[in-house]
């Protein structure tokens, strides 16, 4: 569905309103039914449950003819094999963060966040108005997938630690479960980079066969149970600024739907997109607060492990783009785009928060 036509459908009140409002689109259409693979366990409720919010909107938007069964995470993939199952046709359809294929292709990255680069609100204004959409559906068309953006949980943490990480040293020979480029910078930091998924990082951080890991903020993290074996919550998670989540859809698939299927889909995976966003940003600050009131230790991390992280992280962009055609692509205009909402979001928002937080009521 064109952009013009979809703001067209929204209206003024937004994507939700005009979700909630649509009559079903197609109920004398075909009966179609597909499954999604989820990266995610089903425990994390916001995370996964934006996928589930996506079936619910469709089968509503279609009079219940277009159904979408959703599967948790190690059920029909694991969770950083979900690409794979979509693009070979195991399933229509997936849910996932996009950085989890870098070994693909490390462009793939763009599409979720970048260490040091865009915030939520600044990743969809890429996505949606700078270019982003178009420059990552040429790469997911090279692997047979539709891509819409799915979620984001906003600046994630950190991550937890058994034990206090006091300078940059404290990283040397620390095994960290953290993905993607966030893994590559910790490496040049002196860590030891894992790839876990969601489900399998409790048992990995218990048994000590990892000493620290991130996954997302307080809600999700106070689900998971990490506070128990690790006290040290770190902040900010530099590698994940405002990671996107992404729906993917097979691209055959994609073509033999009816076009008002497509549509209730791209409109149901934009409400979807909204909703996750809103719905951590209105439970992680109560979580982060239980939290502590159960003894987890707070901490910034150390200017010299965020000054050194920084300086790696566009090293790696800059060899990157030197050796991947696609990878420069993307980055040169991401870079520019990135430069000008800092400067922006720096003037206006970061300016008005600073005011009002230090002048609480």
């Amino acid at each position: 569905m064109e952009r013009r036509s979809f703001l067209k459908k929204a209206g003024a009140t937004g994507v939700a309103a005009a979700v909630v409002s649509a009559p079903a689109l197609a109920a004398d259409g075909p009966t179609v039914r597909w499954r999604l693979a989820s990266s995610f366990p089903k425990s994390l409720d916001t995370i996964y449950g934006a996928a589930e919010q996506l079936s619910k909107r469709v089968a509503e938007l279609t009079g219940g003819k277009f159904q979408i069964r959703v599967f948790p995470g190690g059920e029909i993939a694991p969770g950083n094999q979900v690409l794979d199952v979509v693009q070979n046709g195991t399933v229509e359809c997936g849910h996932t963060a996009s950085y989890y294929y870098v070994g693909k292709n490390k462009a793939f990255a763009f599409d979720t966040s970048l260490p040091f680069g865009l915030t939520a609100r600044q990743q969809n204004a890429w996505l949606y108005y700078g270019g982003g959409m178009k420059a990552m559906r040429e790469l997911f068309a090279q692997y047979n997938i539709v891509n819409f953006p799915g979620g984001n949980t906003g600046c994630q943490m950190g991550g937890w630690f058994r034990n206090e990480v006091k300078d940059l040293a404290g990283l040397k020979g620390l095994k960290m479960r953290i993905p993607g480029f966030g893994g590559e910078i910790m490496a040049k930091l002196g860590a030891i980079p894992q790839s876990i998924p969601g489900g399998d990082i409790y048992p990995a951080l218990e048994k000590g066969t990892i000493d620290a890991t991130e996954w997302v903020g307080p809600y999700d993290d106070e689900k998971l149970g990490f506070y128990k074996v690790a006290k040290f919550y770190y902040y900010p998670g530099f590698w994940e600024p405002g990671p996107n989540l992404s729906f993917y859809v097979n691209s055959k698939e994609w073509a033999k739907l009816p076009k008002e299927y497509q549509q209730a889909f791209e409109v149901a995976s934009a409400e979807a997109n909204l909703l996750m966003l809103a719905e951590y940003d209105a439970k992680n600050p109560q979580a982060l607060v239980s939290l502590l009131q159960k003894g987890v230790k707070l901490k910034k991390y150390p200017a010299d492990i965020m000054k050194a992280a920084h300086t790696e992280a566009f090293k790696l962009y800059e060899e990157e783009a030197a050796k991947n055609p696609a990878f420069a692509k993307i980055y040169g205009p991401w870079k520019k785009f990135r430069a000008m909402e800092h400067g922006w979001f720096n003037l206006a928002e970061l300016g008005m928060e600073s005011f009002m937080y230090s002048n609480k009521k």
